[in-house]
């Protein structure tokens, strides 16, 4: 038999992080016994326990410490992190460690280095002359970079839940649902942003073109407007629309302040796209005055930086859109480890790959009426994420009068 010992520090209780540990081990076909325990008997004390983890396949083993890490758990027989060259560009050496989103740091010449740039299923690699660790995706890996490979000198910290009072972003909410209070939550994060922005802290926004269609476009200009938002992230959608409807008054067609379907309004997107087109982008079209108000309007006028991610299906696409997704990525990702909170607004496809690109400590919040985009993003590892159900435009109005009422 295999053993390794492992320890947890922490709320490991409250988070259930030890029972999710003891279930992981048995799912693996590993076993386990108990050494220690210490549990905190006070609010603020932190419970420890340290476990002997056994299986009979040692690659299995592996297997089972490597997920363990995830959960925070550490080995108790402190070693420095493997590192091993990279082979070639975009190439790491097998068994190379998988991150997680979640605070991390390495064991190098008996010192923890944090990680920097946390980020889901990337690598570690350390730069031996300043003795720093960053997260790097595999297509920016190259030949002869030192990536750490195995689990040993890893020590993963998830977000943990205190038995303090019960706050809006504390780990692990409940499960998605829309039969949930829906101004008692945006109050909470209405206050969650005012105190980020007394801090000097950053907002982005991750919208769909359903802000457009439901009239709520003029809420978030405003927002932008205010200094509420620090970085727009979205598609060709957003932006589109939005700037159908400063020109033509319509969104997909249809009158926004009527809600009438009006004659040939179908062909308005593609008229605003050659509009654009005409001025050479959005911020000129703004300057020469064919864009007077709207969302990338107050962008451009409050330099606000926005980052248009484009798709396949994009009709046109305006000229600010990025259509090499690798690069928007990497402009997506610039700004996810630059914020300290994130709203994702009604946009499936975004919002989860935001949600792969932030580390777990950003506060993140995604709206959606429909509860499988939540859903998506928590099976995908983003179960820090506030999942709000609701209609955006019932959310975004009841925001912004929250973020206007006194304290």
């Amino acid at each position: 038999m295999n053993k390794r010992t492992i320890e947890l520090i922490g709320h490991i209780i409250d988070s259930l992080i030890l029972p999710k540990v003891m279930d992981l081990i048995m799912d693996k076909g590993g076993d386990f016994d108990i050494l220690e325990f210490e549990v905190g008997k006070r609010k603020s004390d932190i419970s420890k326990a340290k476990i002997i983890v056994s299986a009979d396949d040692p690659e299995n083993l592996d297997t089972i410490l490597v997920e363990l890490s995830n959960l925070g758990a550490s080995v108790s027989e402190l070693k420095n992190a493997v590192l091993v060259r990279s082979p070639k560009d975009k190439v790491a050496p097998e068994g190379f460690y998988s991150t997680s989103h979640h605070p991390t740091h390495i064991l190098y010449e008996g010192n923890w280095i944090s990680v920097e740039n946390i980020e889901m299923d990337c690598l570690i690699v350390l730069d031996e002359d300043t003795k720093t660790a960053k997260c790097v995706p595999i297509a920016d890996l190259k030949s002869g970079d030192l990536i750490v490979v195995g689990h040993e000198g890893i020590k993963v910290t998830p977000p943990q839940r205190s038995r303090g009072k019960k706050q809006m972003f504390e780990f692990m909410n409940s499960d998605v649902s829309s039969e949930k209070p829906l101004l008692t939550i945006v109050k909470g994060i209405a206050e969650e942003i005012k105190e980020i922005k007394h801090n000097g802290g950053k907002i982005a926004i991750v919208g769909g073109p359903a802000i457009v269609h439901t009239g709520s476009a003029p809420i978030l200009a405003n927002l932008i407007k205010e200094g509420y938002v620090d970085v727009l992230m979205a598609g060709n959608a957003l932006a589109t629309h939005d700037i159908e409807g400063d020109i033509y008054g319509t969104s997909l067609g249809v009158d926004l302040k009527s809600g009438e379907v009006v004659a040939h309004g179908h062909t308005h997107h593609m008229r605003a796209i050659n509009k654009i087109n005409n001025a050479g982008s959005i911020k000129n079209a703004v300057e020469d005055g064919t864009l007077k108000s709207g969302i990338m309007y107050e962008c451009v006028k409050n330099k606000v930086p926005y980052v248009l991610a484009g798709s396949i299906r994009d009709d046109g696409p305006l000229p600010d859109v990025i259509t090499d997704t690798a690069v928007s990525q990497k402009l997506m990702r610039k700004y996810a480890q630059e914020v300290d909170m994130v709203i994702m607004i009604a946009t499936m496809l975004h919002s989860i790959a935001t949600g792969n690109l932030l580390p777990s400590k950003v506060k993140s919040i995604c709206v959606d009426i429909n509860p499988a985009t939540v859903t998506k993003l928590s099976d995908r590892g983003s179960a820090q994420v506030l999942s709000v159900v609701t209609d955006i435009g019932a959310f975004l109005p009841v925001l912004y009068d929250a973020l206007h009422e006194e304290s």
